[in-house]
């Protein structure tokens, strides 16, 4: 295919015009600033008062800049109402009240629970413990499991002891070991 030169010629005058006219060294001039006039100050006459401060006082600010927080809520404060607990007297064992606010392996009865397996070996023994609905939650010494404020104390290689505290009839504290025992093989 032959190339026509007069293409070359035409490509050649574009490009040599484009950096002619980039090239091109005229600067606008900045402008240059007003000359700053010359303040005249005013002297007092003696028979006038002394002037006004220059400088305003901070208390009479303008204080359109400012937030006001005063009809703003708080977004920090919690919903509900912070209730104060009563402190025992002495002499006296806490009142242990009932939390709304247990978890599903705190709301049966220990004894309800079965033991189905044991972890024994590891830096503590873990035990595998089914709840009545058949859900598994794994446990592991001083949690707490059942509805009777039970604690978990020890888990040996073939049962977990649970410690339940309560009050009795007469204001006594009682505690209550309650052992599950993992099933036999068949």
């Amino acid at each position: 295919m032959k190339r026509n030169p007069s293409n070359r010629l035409l490509i050649v005058a574009a490009l040599a015009s484009l950096i002619w006219a980039g090239c091109s060294k005229t600067e606008d001039k900045p402008q240059q600033p007003a000359p700053p006039k010359p303040a005249t100050p005013a002297k007092p006459t003696p028979a006038q008062a002394p002037a006004a401060p220059v400088q305003k006082a901070v208390s009479s600010a303008t204080r359109s800049n400012q937030l006001d927080f005063a009809r703003r809520t708080d977004p920090f404060k919690p919903y509900a109402p912070v209730l104060a607990t009563p402190q025992p007297k002495a002499g006296e064992a806490p009142v242990v009240r009932p939390r709304e606010d247990v978890l599903p392996i705190q709301s049966f009865e220990t004894s309800k629970f079965k033991v189905s397996g044991i972890i024994a070996g590891l830096k503590e023994n873990r035990a595998l413990i089914i709840d009545p609905t058949g859900k598994g939650y794994v446990v592991q010494t001083g949690m707490q499991l059942g509805s009777g404020n039970g604690r978990i104390t020890r888990i040996t290689a073939n049962s977990v002891e649970v410690v339940e505290t309560f009050k009795g009839d007469r204001g006594k504290i009682h505690k209550r070991t309650i052992v599950l025992t993992l099933a036999k093989k068949r």
